[in-house]
């Protein structure tokens, strides 16, 4: 099993998930080039968004898996993870078991999806933040303990659950050198693939399955349920109660039915026995 974070998270978001996954079989928690402690390479001496895309990520995720797991594993994606894992799995299908897509970004500041009317101003804000001394001054800001908690308990459905400890793991890693040149040119990026662009493309033989935590302020439910009459996903979960990030808020509802999904298919899809 890999496990693919979200925006601004890294692996260890996947900290409450590893040990209990791993009585199941192998399991790795990846950082995504630009966040955590991977390597930041300086995006902003080249054209925008040409490191920081679903594709360059997708062939991270294939490398790891053919250099470092060496065999064909099961992809468990949070938010934006999600479009990265499928992705990765519609490039290289032999190395993917399955994907589960917990809470996906469906990417609603896509240029697809912007009203014509307002693309002119996202694209303006989107290269002033880039380009400009206001988008370093507005990563300062967010990269704050207080505004890191804020915007995590706005995120999850109990904001009980958003400890210190989530946020110092959270914070921590984001404030490595070159996180906030990752950070802005992320937030322009408007382009790319879309989710359900990549669900008719997935392979027949790759299994997906999607949960999705009904209490999420960011993709609501009602918008996802469309997301389960794709053919190629089997079932959608849905989390009574949870938010955007599931598997930190609620993992005692997520780690059985990741490992149901590792049992379903295990023997199943290539490559397993």
């Amino acid at each position: 099993m890999v496990l693919v974070h979200g925006f601004g998270g890294n692996a260890d978001h996947w900290r409450k998930n590893v040990p209990v996954l791993a009585k199941r079989g192998r399991v790795f928690a990846i950082d995504l080039l630009g966040y955590g402690y991977s390597d930041k390479p300086d995006p902003m001496s080249l054209p925008q968004n040409s490191i920081y895309n679903f594709e360059n990520w997708a062939r991270q995720l294939n490398a790891f898996i053919e250099e470092i797991v060496g065999e064909p594993a099961f992809i468990m994606c949070n938010s934006v993870g999600g479009v990265a894992g499928l992705q990765a799995a519609v490039d290289k299908p032999s190395s993917c078991r399955g994907v589960v897509l917990i809470n996906p970004s469906l990417r609603g500041l896509h240029i697809k999806k912007q009203p014509e009317l307002i693309k002119p101003f996202v694209k303006i804000l989107q290269n002033t933040l880039r380009t400009t001394d206001i988008g370093q001054k507005f990563f300062k800001n967010v990269a704050r303990a207080e505004t890191v908690k804020n915007i995590l308990k706005e995120a999850y459905g109990d904001p009980a659950t958003v400890t210190d400890e989530l946020v110092e793991c959270i914070l921590k890693p984001g404030l490595q050198p070159g996180a906030a040149e990752v950070f802005l040119d992320f937030i322009s990026y408007s382009g790319g693939p879309l989710p359900e662009e990549l669900l008719p493309a997935m392979p027949s033989e790759v299994p997906v399955r999607i949960m999705w935590g009904q209490a999420d302020p960011w993709e609501p439910v009602k918008d996802g349920r469309a997301y389960g009459e794709f053919d190629s996903v089997d079932r959608f979960i849905e989390l009574p109660g949870v938010g955007h990030c599931p598997q930190d808020e609620a993992p005692e509802l997520i780690n059985p039915l990741l490992m149901e999904f590792v049992e379903d298919y295990r023997g199943v899809t290539p490559g397993c026995a």
